[in-house]
């Protein structure tokens, strides 16, 4: 009898290893999944070249291909498990989204949040999420007002609640481009910087200790003034913070985890035989110093399966993209995606 109450035992805690062991943490990866547009006129957009008589000859064979690209990737994070938290942007329409979990993530309990952005070219923002992990709250979104008036994408932002009740506020950027110049375009970024420290403000005034993540394609790097001067995310190097330091600190809120790898010389982007780390991961002070969900240290990495590295040639170590210019090449995206783990308390 001894041996059977033992064994019992043995099993209970067992089972209740497993479950913790299943849910105990959140991964969170964002991806320019580099112009993923559908093979339809949308009268109301600038698409034309994504046409499958349009410049780029984008035929419905090579959307499903892309589709196919992005699943492989995708199903390949947080060791084949997929990630629980995933930002993507340069979307058309949820549609192709829908399509590719319909394909490709039929197994997996996968939930979409998304909405049109006023953007001249049609391309989005959205969130795709594990609901076994996450029920969405709210989605919000956040108009940009430039100083020329031009339509950009909208940020987004989705409210989600953790299976242990902790709200997390997960937002997806992806600001102005450096089009005529990095000097010259930076006031657009720096208008959306504003208009996400606004966003983030509202939230930490009414809980100091509020869960916040930001992902995105910022079109900047973590030390320009748009990401640390007006969004006032400031680098983060896991090894040279006390955390005591850091929870008695009330002068900074916000932390860029993408800091530490793009000093060590790590990019997501690469332009002019250069690696940029234009996509980030920035995150509020309570999971750097909270005791219910916590980044694991050193965790943040810009994400390289070696099918979407390129080899050869003077683009050697980019990204493998879905076209060289007009060429098509069959790939995945021109940008790596960016990745990051959380561990619940």
């Amino acid at each position: 009898m001894k041996y059977k109450i033992l064994a019992l035992m043995f099993f209970a805690l067992s089972f209740i290893s497993c479950a913790q062991t299943k849910n105990d943490t959140l991964f969170v990866a964002h991806w320019n999944v580099e112009n993923l547009f559908d093979t339809i006129n949308d009268s109301l957009t600038i698409d034309e070249e994504f046409l499958p008589n349009g410049k780029k000859e984008w035929t419905q064979d090579r959307l499903e291909k892309k589709i196919y690209n992005l699943s492989r990737i995708i199903r390949s994070m947080n060791d084949d498990k997929g990630p629980d938290f995933l930002g993507v942007c340069e979307v058309e329409h949820q549609s192709v989204l829908d399509t590719m979990l319909h394909n490709y993530f039929s197994d997996k309990n996968y939930k979409i949040a998304y909405l049109e952005s006023p953007d001249g070219r049609g391309i989005d923002n959205g969130i795709i999420y594990n609901h076994d992990k996450l029920s969405l709250l709210k989605l919000n979104s956040y108009r940009v007002n430039l100083s020329d008036g031009y339509n950009t994408r909208l940020i987004l932002e989705g409210v989600f609640l953790t299976q242990k009740n902790d709200t997390i506020y997960f937002f997806v950027n992806h600001w102005p481009s450096r089009r005529g110049g990095e000097e010259k375009s930076e006031p657009n970024r720096i208008q959306a910087a504003k208009t996400l420290r606004s966003a983030v403000e509202s939230i930490l005034a009414k809980n100091l200790y509020s869960n916040i993540i930001i992902v995105g394609d910022f079109n900047d790097e973590p030390t320009n003034i748009a990401i640390t001067e007006y969004l006032k995310a400031q680098p983060f190097i896991c090894d040279s913070i006390v955390e005591s330091d850091l929870s008695e600190d009330k002068s900074t809120d916000l932390f860029n985890l993408a800091y530490q790898s793009w000093s060590n010389g790590s990019g997501s982007f690469f332009y002019r035989d250069d690696f940029n780390m234009l996509d980030q991961i920035i995150v509020s002070k309570n999971l750097l110093v909270g005791n219910r969900i916590d980044y694991v240290c050193n965790s943040f990495e810009v994400y390289k399966p070696e099918i979407m590295v390129t080899h050869t040639g003077k683009f050697k170590g980019a990204p493998f993209p879905t076209y060289g210019g007009l060429r098509y090449l069959g790939g995945y995206s021109d940008h790596f995606p960016v990745i990051a783990k959380f561990k619940i308390n």
